[in-house]
């Protein structure tokens, strides 16, 4: 046997037994064994990069190179589902259903729901082509890379009988015993913990290098298949059909034909639940006939042919030691409960938030008190009681500090509001990083090839101090050793071309309290210029349209703090834009004067964004909901059904994308 033939022998094998071992749970060599072949696959494939494969075994172990994540346009919309809280909505449901099928019988497929980030997987000839994380519904972020790294998706399908072409689509979750692990290691090295499983696998799933994910054992369960050419007209017999290609499908799921197997199915699961390795947070019920659910359709946000039952919350009681404060990124001050370790839905729970100083008293918490503890939705824990007759004697009411506990500055509450704040905005350690993180986000000066870890670090060793420390950032001070030359490289262009970002984005990067991206492009084409900006009066800037009194104020005391007026001229000074260009100054022309415009879709030409920006230029108004002001919808690909059903009712026009473009020419 020649090395290509062994190449090929060695893949076909160790898909099969990653089949084995994490799908099915069933081994057939040890992990010695396993390595062994591995080692071997690797060693030929580097002997010969010319049989290089995307889906080789070998590619799981992920990469340390930074990837950037495009968003990827979904075939079939990923809409959520309705939710419901008791067996009375489930009866409604089930009510709905049988009047809108005309009585018709109907079979419903029970099913656990996952916990998880929602994932769609598409497979051409057996292969994992691509993975795409939910998004807003419409579009997600490309994380096929990460997603390889999960030893439970098949990279090659070991089954037979599959379409040419489909999508399957589930969720990725990281199991409790992962969890666990994680959050001892960053414990161990003074790191932020992960709240949950389900923020936990998020992170990870986002994170920019795939060997990261690829050593926290993520896993998946697939939930619903879609394609032209499906095996059968029956959910249930679909998730059968794909488990038999190699798909790790629910062991849970149970097709019913009564509302009693509903409620049995649910009863059985509320206590079972508690056994299973992953977390849920309740029950997927589906008319399991897809002709059927055609039939019923959508409503405006969700199939009309399913639902979603919540398990309530567990609750535990526990014994409250003490109170901490953390500070997040706009200065607010979060109290913080510390208890005695317990079990609650299925990890150990040590730590709750308490909101502020009122949901304090309104428990008059005393530190030694025995506390209700339940977990919001499955995920976060919360206080919900207190047991009086447990009290110590001794008890001491909770008191709330007085000073920010970052930077000791004494806090202040502003009127009509229930948090306290650290106002040392430019001198408080997290809110520095936090507007920091805030400046190279996406939306702001769009700095994607730097993350939360990275800032961390870069602050603590004192390389950057403020947002404008990040444009004298250079090469070798972010090379290490020497072997991260392309990342670095990386690194500083991408800081170099945020120098283009447009003057609106720059006023939302700033961080301003209370000016969000809206008001920031207001505020921006209103002034026109920084200068103008940082010197306008309260009335002044209450005369834009969105702008009270709140955020005038906090315009004036951003800009009034010498501290910011230093970084914005540090920024000016290092080449950002500081005022609108000639083009928006001079605007595009008024052809959409007068106009109210829904943007709805994917589009080809450009992203949703600078259609927006667009509409803007040309005299016209973005609005967000269809109503019988709107003039018309610029409609790109996959637009929403329902939004199409609601346009149609109220006679709204609808405009290609084409169309469009040649409307403002």
């Amino acid at each position: 046997m020649n090395d290509q033939e062994r190449i090929y022998q060695l893949r076909k094998e160790l898909h099969e037994h990653n089949y084995r071992y994490y799908v099915l749970n069933q081994p057939v060599i040890g992990d010695q064994q396993f390595d062994m072949l591995m080692h071997e696959l690797q060693d030929l494939e580097e002997k010969h990069p010319e049989l290089y494969d995307e889906n080789s075994p070998t590619q799981r172990v992920g990469s340390d190179l930074n990837q950037e994540f495009r968003q990827v346009p979904h075939r079939y919309p990923m809409l959520s589902l309705s939710n419901t809280y008791n067996e009375g909505d489930v009866a409604e449901w089930y009510n709905s259903v049988r009047k809108g099928l005309n009585d018709a019988p109907f079979e419903v497929c029970c099913e656990m729901k996952y916990d998880g980030l929602s994932i769609s997987l598409t497979y051409v000839d057996g292969q994992l082509r691509q993975a795409v994380t939910r998004g807003d519904g419409v579009q997600g972020d490309d994380v096929t890379n990460n997603v390889k790294t999960i030893r439970s998706i098949p990279l090659v399908l070991p089954g037979k009988g599959y379409p040419k072409e489909f999508e399957i689509r589930g969720e990725i979750l990281m199991p409790w015993q992962s969890f666990e692990r994680l959050n001892r290691e960053r414990e161990a090295a003074d790191e932020p913990l992960f709240a949950n499983p389900r923020n936990a696998a998020s992170g990870t799933l986002k994170s920019q290098k795939s060997e990261v994910a690829a050593t926290r054992q993520l896993d998946a369960y697939l939930y619903y298949l879609l394609g032209e050419e499906l095996p059968a007209d029956g959910h249930y017999e679909n998730l059968m059909a794909a488990a038999s290609w190699g798909f790790k499908i629910s062991q849970g799921m149970k097709k019913v034909s009564t509302l009693q197997e509903i409620y049995d199915f649910i009863s059985y699961w509320d206590t079972e639940r508690k056994n299973l390795p992953v977390a849920t947070d309740g029950i997927v019920l589906k008319v399991n006939n897809l002709q059927q659910q055609r039939a019923l359709g959508f409503t405006a946000k969700s199939p009309r042919w399913a639902i979603a039952y919540k398990f309530k919350a567990e609750r535990a009681c526990t014994r409250l030691n003490e109170v901490t404060y953390q500070v997040g990124r706009t200065g607010a001050v979060t109290p913080v409960a510390n208890m005695d370790p317990v079990q609650l839905a299925g990890t150990v729970v040590k730590r709750a938030p308490l909101n502020n100083e009122d949901f304090i008293k309104s428990f008059d918490l005393h530190i030694g008190d025995y506390v209700y503890v339940e977990k919001g939705g499955e995920i976060i824990p919360k206080i919900v009681g207190v047991d009086i007759d447990q009290r110590p004697i001794i008890a001491q009411p909770v008191q709330f500090i007085t000073r920010c506990p970052e930077c000791g500055t004494p806090l202040v509450r502003y009127e009509g509001e229930a948090v306290h704040y650290c106002p040392n905005d430019s001198g408080c350690p997290p809110q520095i990083k936090g507007r920091i993180e805030h400046f190279i986000s996406r939306k702001a000066m769009n700095i994607d090839s730097l993350g939360p870890e990275t800032v961390d670090d870069y602050y603590r060793i004192g390389l950057i101090h403020n947002i404008a420390d990040l444009y004298l950032i250079d090469v070798q001070q972010i090379n290490g050793d020497g072997s991260r030359q392309k990342s670095a490289q990386k690194i500083v262009n991408s800081i170099a071309a945020s120098k283009n970002v447009p003057f609106e984005r720059v006023v939302f990067a700033l961080g301003i309290r209370f000016v969000g991206e809206t008001s920031a492009r207001l505020l921006a084409r209103h002034f026109k210029t920084i200068d103008a900006l940082m010197n306008a009066t309260a009335e002044e800037l209450m005369e834009v349209e969105g702008v009270g009194e709140v955020i005038a104020n906090s315009v004036i005391s951003y800009f009034q703090n010498p501290v910011n007026k230093e970084i914005v001229e540090r920024l000016r000074e290092y080449g950002l834009q500081m005022a609108l260009s000639e083009e928006q100054l001079q605007g595009a022309s008024d052809r959409l004067a007068g106009k109210s415009i829904v943007i709805s879709g994917v589009f080809t030409h450009h992203s949703r964004d600078e259609y927006k920006q667009l509409i803007e230029q040309h005299g016209g108004k973005n609005v967000g909901s269809i109503s019988g002001k709107t003039s018309f919808i610029l409609a790109g690909e996959n637009m929403g059904p329902s939004k199409l059903e609601k346009a149609r009712k109220l006679g709204v026009e609808i405009i290609s994308e084409d169309d469009f473009l040649q409307m403002i020419e």
